[in-house]
């Protein structure tokens, strides 16, 4: 399954740092983390996918405090 929210993320590096982490989840076959766009893509796993995002957007939030989802 592929989704695709707002979110707010401050610089393209911050953007980057993000994506990176969440690739690392178990599930997750792609992220995207628009900076421009201010937008998150998610592809994950169909039967954990609301499992896979709320660990995205913890795992998000690690790594840069102000990256927030809108779900």
């Amino acid at each position: 399954m592929k989704k695709k929210y707002a979110c707010e993320i401050d610089c393209a590096n911050c953007a980057a740092k993000v994506e990176d982490a969440i690739k690392k989840i178990d599930g997750v076959q792609d992220v995207k983390v628009n900076f421009m766009m201010q937008k998150f893509t998610l592809e994950a796993d169909d039967g954990r996918f609301d499992e896979i995002l709320d660990e995205a957007i913890r795992v998000g939030k690690k790594v840069e405090p102000d990256f927030s989802v809108k779900k």
